[in-house]
């Protein structure tokens, strides 16, 4: 039992540790960012200053596998051009300072806006990720530790849990990558489930972009890479945004 106590210290202690990490944006200079697509999109989408809660960051529900690999990605921030992605309440927090196409601003007095797969508030019961996106390189990695409010087969991850994982590390590689709002297709072979409470690693690559729509493609497997869950394509619709003033110049 005290062996458990110190263990249990001990992660809780590391958790601590990583949430001090400060490196979310590595190299980008919000106020210069303006000039180029891909990084003044990343520089409004992960502000450095914010009052707002990022729900990517290690909690206690967080398993040894998703603590060591997020920090592995958090090491590659400081030298190796990924960038940690911040992940708010609702997608109208990552979009301020940006003018959406006529027809899709939906007003409202409604203040708990929130995205799919951020709707289960308790930690660890649904939807724990984080995402890494590399500019440079055009891809995303994201980490994916399902809870059991996501449970289909017993012990076992909804296949709908995985694909709205998918759907989400496409969107938000697309947008950062070239402007991608819609998603027009999607989809999914299923290799094998995931069980509740592991770590699945989604990698997403943008393959091309033609004709106005981004075409991207996603293996998620186990840690190891010794298990494919499943492999995906998707196609979005880029659309060009207008830029009102920064929020946060």
């Amino acid at each position: 039992m005290m062996r458990r106590s110190f263990q249990v210290a001990a992660r809780l202690g590391h958790r601590r540790a990583l949430l001090r990490t400060p490196c979310i944006l590595p190299g980008l200079d919000p106020a210069a960012a303006f000039g180029s697509s891909t990084d003044s999109l990343v520089s409004r989408f992960c502000p450095v200053k914010t009052d707002l809660k990022d729900y990517a960051l290690p909690n206690a529900s967080w398993g040894p596998d998703m603590l060591s690999l997020y920090q592995e990605f958090l090491e590659k921030t400081k030298s190796d051009g990924w960038v940690k992605l911040p992940s708010f309440q609702s997608n109208r927090d990552h979009i301020q300072g940006l003018k959406l196409p006529s027809g899709l601003v939906a007003a409202s007095d409604k203040s708990d806006w929130r995205i799919f797969t951020r709707c289960i508030q308790v930690e660890g019961q649904g939807y724990e990720y984080v995402i890494f996106f590399h500019p440079f390189k055009k891809k995303s990695v994201c980490l994916f530790q399902p809870g059991p409010y996501l449970e289909g087969p017993p012990g076992f991850a909804h296949g709908g849990s995985l694909a709205a994982m998918m759907d989400e590390t496409f969107s938000k590689t697309a947008y950062l990558a070239g402007e991608g709002l819609f998603t027009l297709n999607l989809n999914i072979r299923f290799k094998n489930l995931i069980p509740v409470g592991s770590l699945a690693v989604l990698n997403v690559q943008v393959e091309k972009i033609e004709d106005q729509k981004l075409y991207m493609s996603c293996i998620t497997q186990s840690r190891d890479q010794e298990t494919v869950y499943a492999k995906s394509s998707g196609v979005f619709l880029q659309w060009q945004l207008e830029e009102e003033s920064s929020p946060w110049s």
